[in-house]
């Protein structure tokens, strides 16, 4: 009978300057061939990006957006361009998101209802200023049309506190629904549609006007 053992070789791997002692297991891995096994990949610096960055969320480019869309007089020098020229999803998705949580008011079933009018009837806008030989990408509808249910957002809780007023609650409701109109389509309606312009605004002026209706539970 033959008995015994055999001591594992000590082998010291040199890691920056430093002498460390593998293991039996790690020595026994190595010899087999399964070294590759207890490599270890470097961090990618990539992988180490914060979530906002990830996803694309600038929130100070947002929060322009929202004062542009908010305060569209050119007197107060905003470069309100930026909303058209500069697109983006996750602004809008947030300004759509909140008006249909607070359409709640109205009627449940409105939440998906809005979010589906906002795409749909952006892509009817963006169409309809493709026919008319505007210059204007799907995105840039999109992002208009989400930022610019905006004054909506603000005139709702006037509305319910005058919602007992029927003549102050109309005007406050064309109030917003011009606000948001106008936002939009100043905008979107540029010099290239010249004699055109009102084919353009006023399905724009329709589709907040239906917006409204959906948040009052009409």
């Amino acid at each position: 009978d033959l008995s015994g053992s055999i001591a594992a070789p000590d082998v010291k791997l040199n890691l920056g300057g430093e002498f460390i002692k593998e293991s039996s297991a790690t020595t026994f891995l190595r010899q087999r061939g399964y070294g590759w096994l207890l490599e270890v990949e470097d961090d990618d610096p990539e992988d180490n990006k914060p979530l906002l960055e990830e996803l694309d969320i600038d929130l100070k480019d947002i929060y322009y957006k929202i004062r542009c869309v908010l305060m569209p007089m050119p007197s107060l020098g905003f470069n309100r361009q930026v909303v058209r020229d500069n697109p983006d999803f996750w602004g809008p998705l947030a300004v759509v998101l909140f008006f249909s949580m607070i359409s709640l008011y109205g009627q449940f079933k409105v939440v998906s209802w809005i979010i589906t009018i906002w795409i749909f009837g952006s892509l009817t806008i963006f169409l309809l200023a493709r026919v008319l030989g505007g210059e204007v990408a799907y995105g840039q509808v999109l992002g208009v049309i989400g930022y610019s249910l905006l004054p909506l957002i603000v005139i709702a809780p006037v509305l319910l506190v005058v919602g007992s007023f029927e003549v102050v609650s109309t005007l406050i409701k064309l109030f917003g629904v011009f606000w948001a109109a106008y936002s939009a389509a100043s905008l979107l309606v540029g010099e290239e549609f010249k004699t055109k312009k009102p084919l353009l605004i006023y399905p724009i002026f329709l589709l907040y006007i239906y917006f409204l209706s959906l948040y009052t539970g009409v």
